[in-house]
């Protein structure tokens, strides 16, 4: 009889570890989501509120890692002068994959160009420090 208490107990508990672990997961998802919301409706405060104090932003091209912005303020003003420089630019996520600690996607930007509409995709991974984005890799665009 206690054995089987002690496997019922270790079922247990282990569901609530799998149910704690879906939780986080969907809670990172839903903050990428409303981190690129934000980015759509060009509101850099707001994607603010998604992002820790010491954010990083860095771009990778091969071996080559540029940092495009560090801290939330480095953040703020970039994207302010990235809206300046586009007004049309979206984004869109798909491909979505969430782990305990990061969320990757292949981000879909779009904006209109002289000929019209354009669009390119490239891979971001969002990794996070409890519920915030601590660091966004963003790796090169293709068409």
């Amino acid at each position: 009889m206690n054995l089987l208490k002690v496997i019922l107990l270790t079922f247990f508990i282990m569901f609530l570890s799998e149910a704690h672990a879906n939780n986080v997961k969907a809670n990172h998802l839903l903050t990428v989501e409303q981190f690129v919301a934000s980015f759509n409706a060009q509101d850099s405060a707001t994607m603010a509120g998604f992002v820790a104090e010491d954010v990083e932003w860095l771009s990778i091209n091969g071996q080559q890692v540029t940092v495009e912005a560090k801290g939330k303020g480095s953040l703020i003003i970039s994207m302010n002068s990235y809206f300046k420089s586009c007004s049309t630019c979206r984004s869109k996520l798909e491909n979505v994959i969430s782990t305990s600690g990061r969320v990757s996607a292949v981000e879909i930007a779009s904006w209109q160009g002289k000929s019209g509409l354009k669009s390119q995709r490239a891979l971001a991974v969002y990794e996070f420090s409890g519920d915030k984005i601590k660091r966004v890799y963003y790796f090169p665009a293709e068409k």
